[in-house]
């Protein structure tokens, strides 16, 4: 077994928590150790900073907003994913720090040069193995979000103008391990594609092993 971080990203409606159960599920039945976690959220500092930055009922500033985030992923990278990578884990992590990148930066317009650098401090520049980017128009996302009923945050109210922002700036998302699917598939058509995709960056070339 080798450790492994991989993400699963995308706009609202993509499917991103259903994946990333998926994936948990089907690596701890083919015998590998896997912690899951969510964004923002998974230590007690982490989840006080979710119930702000997506419930709280008094307006928050784009900067304010940003730091809440960002606390909360130190504090999930310091106490949960990097110990549980150096005890050779697989972490599937529902948002990583390209959600601070689309929300932050591309939806709410803050200054992506600062905002990297502010990021990079709160992770200790670690760097997913494989980062899975759902790919869905936003009118679709919204359509699945109706009709599961599902509890509407802070962000999943914000307009279409905000959320065809967000959609875009995931399009454009690249880099290492960076790794587009189109979300408007059948679900199993997505899980297939993301399996392989996970299955190929568990080659032995991961943090020097060999």
């Amino acid at each position: 077994m080798k450790p492994l971080f991989v993400v699963v990203e995308g706009p609202e409606g993509a499917g991103k928590s259903t994946l990333a159960g998926w994936l948990v599920t089907r690596l701890e039945a083919e015998g590998w150790s896997v912690v899951a976690v969510r964004e923002p959220g998974g230590t007690p500092v982490a989840e006080a900073a979710r119930k702000v930055a997506l419930t709280s009922p008094d307006a928050l500033t784009p900067a304010s907003e940003l730091f809440l985030m960002l606390a909360a992923r130190a504090d999930l990278v310091t106490r949960v994913i990097r110990p549980a990578l150096a005890a050779g884990q697989v972490v599937i992590a529902d948002r990583f720090d390209l959600s601070t990148l689309a929300y932050q930066v591309a939806g709410a317009g803050l200054p992506r040069a600062e905002v990297e650098v502010a990021n990079r401090l709160a992770t200790g520049d670690l760097i997913p193995d494989i980062t899975l980017v759902l790919d869905v128009p936003v009118e679709v996302g919204r359509a699945r979000q109706r009709r599961a009923r599902k509890f509407r945050d802070r962000f999943e109210r914000q307009g279409d103008a905000f959320h065809r922002r967000v959609l875009q700036a995931y399009r454009a998302a690249g880099g290492p391990g960076v790794v587009h699917i189109d979300a408007s598939q059948s679900r199993q058509a997505v899980q297939d594609a993301a399996w392989r995709e996970v299955m190929a960056a568990s080659a032995p070339t991961l943090r020097g092993v060999s």
